[in-house]
């Protein structure tokens, strides 16, 4: 991964993220995920990063998933 791309969303649960990156990728955002969780005792979180340019628009679109999803 670049490291010119910058974190938009943290979560502790993987298939969250991994949703979040389909719909960042349906807006044609490109996104990585990074799992920084222990394997074994599943502490710590996994970050989703896009690149600066698309930032704002994500985050626009992550505060839309996140009030849907509740």
């Amino acid at each position: 991964m670049d490291s010119d791309f910058v974190c938009v969303y943290t979560h502790k649960t993987l298939y969250i993220v991994e949703m979040l990156k389909e719909v960042l990728t349906d807006n044609n955002i490109e996104s990585y995920v990074m799992n920084k969780q222990d394997s074994s005792y599943h502490f710590g979180s996994i970050e989703l990063y896009v690149m600066p340019q698309d930032e704002a628009r994500a985050k626009e679109i992550i505060l839309e998933f996140d009030k849907n999803r509740i």
